[in-house]
């Protein structure tokens, strides 16, 4: 039962968060290969001034080993 949580900086419309869901929804589906009832999809808005202390450092520096896609900036 994949759970999906994604971190966005703030501004994006509720209609563009729908799509991004059932876009990752569709994409965990087809790999997973699960049903739509077990995906969920969780999206948290950050504020750009946050971004660097609230995402970046615990989720993705701090969790390096776990990311199968890394960014291409560092803020820190």
């Amino acid at each position: 039962m994949p759970h999906v949580i994604i971190k966005l900086q703030a501004g994006r419309s509720e209609q563009q968060k729908v799509k991004i869901a059932a876009a990752v929804t569709t994409a965990i589906m087809a790999t997973a290969g699960c049903d739509e009832a077990a995906v969920s999809v969780g999206i948290e808005d950050v504020a750009a001034a946050d971004w660097a202390e609230a995402v970046y450092r615990p989720d993705i520096a701090g969790k390096a080993g776990t990311l199968f896609k890394k960014p291409g900036y560092d803020p820190l």
